[in-house]
């Protein structure tokens, strides 16, 4: 039985695989930009012209990019028997959303889409133990 954890943000995922009781876990970097957008007043008066800012093209820019990442998570979970995803903020969410939208046969195998802080690596590969031997019972 090949059992995976997914914890990701927007930064990285770890990919925590429990198999034959061995606990292997594989790091995946985004390559999502962080976007500062800035805009305003060109001028200090009141009804001055303004800067027009196009954070339109910076959305769409970033879905891209997530949906990059997205391939390639799972892209490592084709194998997989039961997945959990967890994480911080709400990219887990978006990764799920994408699972449903694109890749049925590996949503099918998700158990749980949980909530975590950040964690060890210690800490990560106890949580997906301790999950899936929760599962068991």
């Amino acid at each position: 039985m090949k059992n995976i954890g997914v914890w990701l943000d927007r930064e990285k995922a770890q990919i925590i695989t429990l198999k034959n009781n061995r606990i292997m876990m594989n790091t995946i970097h985004s390559e999502i930009e962080n976007y500062h957008i800035t805009g305003g007043s060109g001028t200090r008066f009141k009804g001055g012209p303004q800067d027009v800012v196009q954070d339109s093209r910076y959305l769409e820019r970033e879905k891209h990019q997530l949906k990059i990442y997205f391939k390639e998570i799972a892209s490592l979970l084709k194998n997989a028997d039961s997945i959990v995803i967890f994480g911080p903020a709400e990219t887990n969410q978006k990764f799920k959303k994408e699972l449903i939208g694109n890749y049925k046969t590996i949503n099918a195998k998700v158990m749980a889409v949980k909530k975590s802080d950040s964690m060890t690596d210690n800490q990560l590969k106890a949580w997906v133990k301790d999950f899936f031997d929760s599962k068991k019972h």
